[in-house]
């Protein structure tokens, strides 16, 4: 769900032409994400045996869900803050959550067999670069941003900005419990 929403995200950013409609669609990829989350929790609590701790699964499970709830609410700011256009920083940092969400994608994949780990380490490596990069965005649409006088202005993007950095910290900090997990199970 992370991947289809953060790719409907870049495309809400990019073309803001229906925010309400797309505001909608993420919601929709919010609710399946808790779908499979809380079905996790439920298969957790009925199984015994798992192939890593089910406490690691369940912390995964958590932060996963959490970059999905921070994609909602971004695109819910956009809608309810009543964005008129949107910026080259919030498209850029669009693209690092999606770029964060493929690289989930590949890694979580790799968990199954935990055969390659430095696959898994170099993955988690490039997390953490798309997160620096994020940093660096925020810092310079901060710096522009309060250059401004429009006090709302400034209230509405900065939240926007923020939220959209928020959920690159929380791909770090999934790559960072994938990467526990592989170095306890290789």
């Amino acid at each position: 769900m992370i991947k289809k929403a953060s790719v409907h995200l870049c495309s809400m950013i990019q073309n803001f032409n229906d925010p309400m409609n797309d505001c909608h669609k993420i919601k929709a990829y919010e609710n399946q994400g808790d779908d499979i989350t809380h079905s996790i929790y439920l298969i957790l609590n009925k199984t015994f045996i798992t192939p890593i701790e089910p406490e690691e699964i369940s912390r995964l499970a958590k932060v996963l869900d959490d970059i999905l709830d921070h994609i909602d609410d971004i695109a819910r700011q956009l809608y309810t803050y009543n964005i008129k256009e949107t910026d080259h920083y919030m498209v850029e940092m669009s693209k690092l959550i999606h770029l964060q969400a493929e690289e989930l994608v590949l890694v979580t994949g790799a968990l199954r067999d935990l055969k390659n780990p430095d696959f898994i380490s170099e993955r988690c490596i490039e997390i953490n670069r798309l997160e620096n990069l994020a940093d660096e965005i925020l810092d310079r649409a901060l710096k522009e941003l309060f250059l401004s006088d429009d006090a709302i202005r400034i209230i509405k993007l900065k939240e926007i900005y923020e939220t959209l950095e928020i959920a690159t910290d929380l791909g770090e900090e999934a790559a960072n419990v994938i990467g526990d997990i592989a170095i306890k199970h290789s």
